[in-house]
Formats: structure tokens, C-alpha cells, sequence
């Protein structure tokens, strides 16, 4: 798919999620600040960030919190106002509690996926619900349970089991836009031998062939070179932050 194509598909999934109809990314460049109360691209009540090809989308609860955001942003660049920079310059005229990211979204398609194989792993497809999910999100704690968010998974998991243990698995949410956002978790103490990929790309062709546009949002440098590794390209940032 070229760029320009896969770009508008990821913009136009989260101009729909604002629930604000005809909402658009800024020209390139600039950023849009919209009311937006029941916003997806945040936590209700939080500030949504979203920038996509050089172009910032944000979303604001209230009209007293829009009015912020452009005092805050009012000097920096589009790219600035994904990133921790947007943060210290929102702390400046108003109150900020938690700050979820900044993470990168990266997406891919049918040409440009580098599936990975399985070769030498035991690679099964389990029900969403499985009880090895659960104790694999278990073993990884709280914190990397929420980043991963197996548990909200809609598609089967894509698992490589030692033994009787999941050590890894992935699969992936059904979000609007016929979007795939995907989920990827490995136990402490199994990482960094390419289980990511081998579970990663199991869902993401289980996606590609419902006609779905993964996405894969990412934290950790791992993450992200798993992510690149299958095929997926970095096209901008999300950041959420609530007002204190």
C-alpha cells in the first residue's frame, strides 16, 4: 500500500474516534485542537494527542480545556506536540495528573509485511479468553499487562508454549475503521529471542486476511524493532494526559 494510502486510512480511523463529525488532521505542519467529550483517543475526561505525518489532532473535554491546549501548544511544532515537550508546556497553564505515553503507531500492510516464521516453536492459536493468557499476563505484572493489553483481545491469541507454559503471545483488538490494534506480551526472562515476532506476525496476517489495517502502538525500543521487523512503518505518536 503506498504511504499517502496508509495514512489516510490510519487518520481517518482516529478522526472517527474523536465522535466529533468532520473532524480532520491539521494541514501538514499545524495542529487541530477540538472539543471533543466523547473523544476515543483518550480516557473520558483526559486531553487526546495523535499525530500522524507531521499533522497533530487533539481532543479536549471542555471548552475551558481547548482554550489551554492552544495557549500550551501555541509555539511548538506538530511533531513537538506528541512527545514529552507538549506535557512540560501543558504544565505551565493548567493542572496535569497522569500522562499515558508518548508511544508510537506504526502500521503495515499486505505489500509490506515480513511475516516471520515459527520455525522450531511450538506456535498454537488459542481462544481469547484461555487460561494460558491469563496466567502469562500474570507472571508479567500489572505494568506490562496494561501496555500489552492482552486481555482486550477480540481476535484468538497466537501463543508459543515451553512445555505447558505460554511464553508469549499476541493477538489483537477490533477497533473502528476495519483497524487491528494489536497486542503483543513475552514472560520476564524469555525476551529478546524473537518471540514478539513469531506471536506478532501470526496476528498480524490473522488480520490482514479479514481485511483489517494493523496497528501496533509501542513504548520500549523492543517493541518497536518488532514491530519494524515485520513490516510495520512508524508514522507518527499518541499521548494522553489527564488534567489534574
Amino acid at each position: 500500500m503506498p504511504m499517502d494510502s496508509l495514512l489516510s486510512r490510519a487518520r481517518g480511523l482516529w478522526e472517527g474516534m474523536t465522535e466529533v463529525p468532520g473532524t480532520s488532521f491539521a494541514p501538514t505542519g499545524g495542529v487541530n485542537v477540538v472539543v471533543a467529550p466523547n473523544s476515543a483517543l483518550s480516557p473520558p475526561g483526559w486531553l487526546g494527542v495523535v499525530v500522524l505525518g507531521g499533522s497533530a489532532l487533539v481532543t479536549a473535554p471542555s471548552e475551558q480545556a481547548a482554550a489551554a491546549v492552544h495557549r500550551a501548544v501555541a509555539g511548538l511544532s506538530a511533531e513537538a506536540v506528541g512527545s514529552t515537550a507538549a506535557v512540560t508546556a501543558l504544565r505551565e497553564v493548567l493542572p496535569v495528573g497522569r500522562v499515558l505515553g508518548p508511544a508510537a503507531l506504526a502500521y503495515t500492510s499486505r505489500e509490506e509485511f515480513r511475516p516471520v516464521s515459527a520455525e522450531g516453536l511450538t506456535l498454537e492459536e488459542l481462544p481469547a479468553g484461555h487460561h494460558g493468557l491469563r496466567a502469562l499476563e500474570q507472571v508479567s505484572g500489572e505494568p506490562d499487562m496494561r501496555e500489552a493489553g492482552l486481555f482486550t483481545i477480540t481476535s484468538p491469541g497466537f501463543a508459543v508454549r515451553e512445555g505447558d507454559t505460554v511464553v508469549a503471545a499476541a493477538g489483537y483488538r477490533s477497533w473502528p475503521g476495519r483497524t487491528a490494534h494489536l497486542s503483543v506480551l513475552t514472560a520476564p526472562g524469555r525476551r529478546g529471542r524473537g518471540l514478539a515476532k513469531v506471536t506478532g506476525s501470526a496476528a498480524v496476517a490473522h488480520a490482514l486476511v479479514a481485511g483489517l489495517l494493523p496497528q501496533w502502538r509501542a513504548q520500549v525500543p523492543a517493541s518497536r524493532r518488532a514491530a519494524g521487523a515485520l513490516g510495520f512503518r512508524e508514522l507518527g505518536t499518541q499521548l494522553s494526559v489527564e488534567p489534574g
